[in-house]
């Protein structure tokens, strides 16, 4: 199942996806979703990324324990 978003882009950003998009003879939302892919498979690889992801969870999880008391 999608989700569907919005995403306001600046308009010569805009201009440029719709024709990275022609030109690989994909739609611009699949361009976007295989950044995004890109994107997020180099975060994982971020070890500083990595560490601020753990401490959120830590301290959300933290927070939820005292809820749950």
């Amino acid at each position: 199942m999608a989700k569907q978003t919005t995403v306001r882009l600046p308009e010569d950003l805009a201009d440029q996806v719709e024709a990275v998009a022609r030109a690989q003879g994909i739609s611009v939302n699949q361009l976007i979703i295989g950044a995004l892919h890109v994107e997020i498979d180099r975060m994982k690889n971020d070890t500083e990324f990595r560490s601020r992801v753990k401490r959120l969870v830590e301290r959300d999880q933290r927070i939820l324990d005292r809820l749950a008391e």
